[in-house]
């Protein structure tokens, strides 16, 4: 349980502050660290009474010459849990080392659990990366789902409660926004942050079955335990939280797709690679929101599955040629969507557009003197919407 790189670096420490020289042996009395390196790797056979008592003992110059590897001083037992899992001796006349020995006990055994946690914490860190990626990657013709549940419940993690897939991305912007670095500042790297990103989203996302866990630099995945009465406003709302937080600090942007929810790991899936892809889709539209579900861009991953040639002929042969050379082509077309995603209601499209009902009359007008066809034929107009969405996301990008 004690590494003997930490128990050198405990030991040469030590024995610096303290003036006289620090060892601590292994359960079976092998010295793993010293503040004299000459006695590592030798046996020390005071320790192995102390280790079966758990009770600190002294020895004289008298006595350490009659035990294999002992000099003069004290010898205490290292316990953790209960168990005797080392010792840690001082040389030098007991009744001058004496006074150090509860102390320098007492801080090692500090150091030592707080490296078992420290490795508790990393093992588990790796498995739920493991478990993330696996399911990510999830082939039910290669692995049975079953498999997962199982590795899911090994963890802690029922991976039958429902569920909603998130991800998220964070970069650092080759232009800082004003204001988002400070003076002189310099970037920061997304693996050097890795541990600091993944408290930001579990201080958010901290249930005890929620699994947070990094993909990859500057990726962090959580499979959300999704309680039945929670609406899909506040999930949304969370990760703003964490897009906000991220952002708050120095030189980084965060962006965060959702998933759909499920109770399969077959659905997990489909969820992660769904939050993937509206990380993708949402980069390639226009829009300030850093939180994008992808419920609200099915239409778009249709489109962005579509060959880049056939989404150039519905842009061609539809009236949205006509459009395109319009100046103001942008203000049309955001038109065009709203009036389509607010079904076709004149109140609600301006106010998605957070303009004067008049201004989207006299642009509907334009927009049908152009077109020559009366956007009231819901027919003729939707296909003009998605000419509009194919427009929007642009050429065709190669997956992330």
């Amino acid at each position: 349980m004690l590494s003997p790189s930490l128990a050198q670096e405990i030991a040469g420490d030590t024995s610096a502050v303290i003036g006289f020289n620090v060892l601590i042996t292994d359960a079976e009395g092998m010295v793993i660290g010293s503040g004299d390196s000459s006695r590592v790797g030798t046996f020390h056979e005071a320790s192995v009474e102390v280790i079966r008592t758990k009770e600190p003992a002294t020895h004289s110059a008298s006595q350490a010459q009659q035990l294999k590897g002992v000099r003069p001083g004290v010898t205490l037992p290292l316990v953790t849990n209960g168990q005797a899992v080392g010792t840690v001796g001082i040389t030098g006349t007991p009744a001058q080392v004496r006074r150090f020995g509860l102390l320098v006990k007492r801080q090692t055994e500090i150091l030592l659990r707080e490296s078992v946690m420290l490795r508790s914490r990393l093992l588990a860190e790796r498995a739920a990366e493991k478990l993330l990626a696996d399911i990510a990657s999830y082939d039910p013709h290669v692995v049975e789902g079953e498999f997962l549940l199982f590795r899911g419940a090994e963890l802690g993690f029922d991976l039958r409660l429902r569920r909603v897939a998130v991800a998220f991305e964070v970069t650092v912007p080759a232009v800082p926004e004003a204001g988002a670095r400070r003076q002189g500042a310099p970037a920061r790297d997304m693996a050097l942050v890795r541990s600091e990103l993944i408290r930001t989203v579990r201080e958010v996302f901290g249930d005890p079955q929620d699994i947070v866990a990094s993909t990859a630099p500057g990726w962090i995945g959580v499979l959300h335990r999704l309680p039945a009465d929670r609406p899909a406003a506040s999930l949304a709302a969370d990760c703003r939280r964490v897009t906000d937080v991220i952002a708050a600090q120095d030189g980084l942007r965060a962006r965060a797709g959702i998933g759909e929810p499920t109770t399969t790991v077959g659905g997990l899936h489909d969820s992660y690679q769904d939050a993937c892809e509206a990380l993708r889709l949402g980069a390639r539209l226009a829009g300030t929101s850093p939180v994008h579900p992808i419920a609200d861009l099915r239409v778009h991953q249709v489109l962005a599955a579509v060959s880049q040639p056939a989404r150039n002929r519905l842009l061609e042969l539809t009236a949205a040629a006509d459009l395109r050379t319009q100046p103001d082509w942008p203000v049309l077309r955001d038109t065009i969507t709203a009036w389509c995603e607010n079904g076709f209601n004149l109140v609600a499209a301006s106010a998605a557009l957070h303009i004067h009902r008049n201004t989207v009359v006299y642009r509907m007008n334009k927009i049908e003197q152009i077109t020559g066809r009366p956007l009231r034929e819901h027919r003729t107009t939707m296909a003009l919407y998605l000419a509009c969405l194919a427009d929007q996301l642009g050429p065709a990008a190669t997956p992330s």
